[in-house]
């Protein structure tokens, strides 16, 4: 395995890249489909550059594997989904700011809508436009954003009723806890569907969601909450997992991210030198060090600083010293012939070793999502498709 790694990399003259295997993304579509029931629609969560994997290589692999509709932040990532391909709706999670209303006709997208200040607005762009506009409706349980508060729904839903050009498409909410504090997720849980309920409408047309990759668990186990038709998943499609208790035990998805760089350099030292910048640490041991061609301007975090290791050849190597922003030293001293140009793996597999997102983020104190966002943009996105 670390020949092939090394093979390949030698191919390609990087310094620090990713790679994504579009392969285990479909794969993981397909777990995730069926752990679920089958008339559960799949909203895929491709916000932020689909969460640092590449929108435009990501939504076309899940328009190719089934997806049944996408969610975005804002107005400019529903126009970067609706270029790759129509048929497919689109819900942005943020607010709309008014001067982006106009544009809502000319994308083709469904907002959430918060308040009645909102509805009033939507309904004039598609009046003045002749045509009509789907929205949701979010309600706020708990979590304290967007949506309205769940005791003023009711008056919201029927301001919508007033105005014609308006299609109410869909109602959701947003767990502000599922991980931390499964039984506030089920308060908010009860309320969402009290709410729902207490609407007295004809729900038949609509996609109605609170579900996401990290209450997943909650939804599949829970049959009884047979109101829901839809999830929307983001972080698990990519096979990352914010907890192991948030997840079905037999639900094993892949992970769709690898990283990695380079040694650039290779030195002995003495015992007692510092590395690095403020002096963090000091070599206990006169012994040999590596310098990596990468730091925190290519997404490494400098709370890794004398906390996080690598993988060189299989073999777990310390971080020593602050993480600075083009370089990282760490510990060589288990391969004393390591040379200069090898392959080194930050988040991924080398031989039987592994250091997956969820340990990466853990030591560095932050979340998946922050990790996968924060790689840079000068850090090469290599795609595989196939799998050898």
């Amino acid at each position: 395995m670390v020949n092939d790694i090394n093979r390949i990399s030698k191919t390609r003259p990087y310094r620090c890249w990713t790679e994504f295997d579009l392969v285990s993304l479909e794969r993981n579509l397909g777990k995730i489909r069926a752990a679920l029931q089958p008339t559960m629609r799949f909203v895929s969560v491709v916000k932020a550059d689909a969460y640092g994997h590449g929108l435009s290589q990501t939504v076309t692999r899940l328009m190719q594997t089934g997806v049944d509709a996408f969610a975005v932040a804002n107005l400019e990532e529903a126009a970067q989904v609706q270029e790759i391909g129509t048929g497919w709706p689109i819900l942005i999670l943020s607010a709309i700011l008014p001067e982006e209303d106009d544009a809502l006709q000319e994308i083709s997208c469904i907002p959430a809508v918060s308040c009645i200040e909102e509805v009033e607005r939507f309904a004039k762009v598609a009046r003045t436009c002749q045509r009509s506009q789907q929205i949701h409706m979010k309600i706020d349980t708990g979590m304290g954003r967007l949506g309205v508060w769940h005791t003023e729904a009711i008056k919201l839903y029927k301001s919508i009723k007033d105005f014609p050009e308006l299609i109410l498409s869909g109602i959701f909410t947003h767990f502000s806890s599922p991980v931390i504090d499964p039984s506030f997720t089920e308060h908010q849980r009860d309320l969402f569907l009290k709410t729902v309920r207490g609407l007295n409408a004809n729900r038949s047309n609509w996609l109605i969601h609170a579900d996401n990759s990290a209450s997943l668990r909650a939804l599949v186990r829970a049959p009884e909450y047979n109101l829901f038709n839809a999830v929307r998943i983001g972080l698990l499609q990519f096979g990352a997992k914010p907890a192991p208790h948030s997840f079905l035990s037999n639900l094993e998805t892949e992970a769709v991210l690898s990283f990695h760089t380079k040694v650039g350099l290779v030195k002995n030292l003495p015992a007692g030198t510092p590395i690095s910048y403020q002096q963090t640490y000091r070599l206990q041991k006169a012994g040999k060090i590596a310098i990596l061609t990468a730091g925190y301007g290519d997404g490494i975090p400098t709370q890794l600083s004398n906390r996080g290791s690598v993988l060189i050849r299989g073999k777990r190597c310390p971080i020593l010293g602050r993480v600075t922003m083009d370089q990282v030293v760490v510990s060589a001293r288990e391969i004393p012939d390591l040379q200069c140009g090898e392959t080194v793996t930050l988040i991924g597999k080398q031989v039987k070793e592994e250091i997956t997102v969820q340990e990466f983020s853990e030591k560095a104190g932050v979340i998946p999502w922050e990790v996968f966002c924060s790689i840079t943009q000068r850090v090469k996105r290599l795609y595989r498709t196939i799998r050898a």
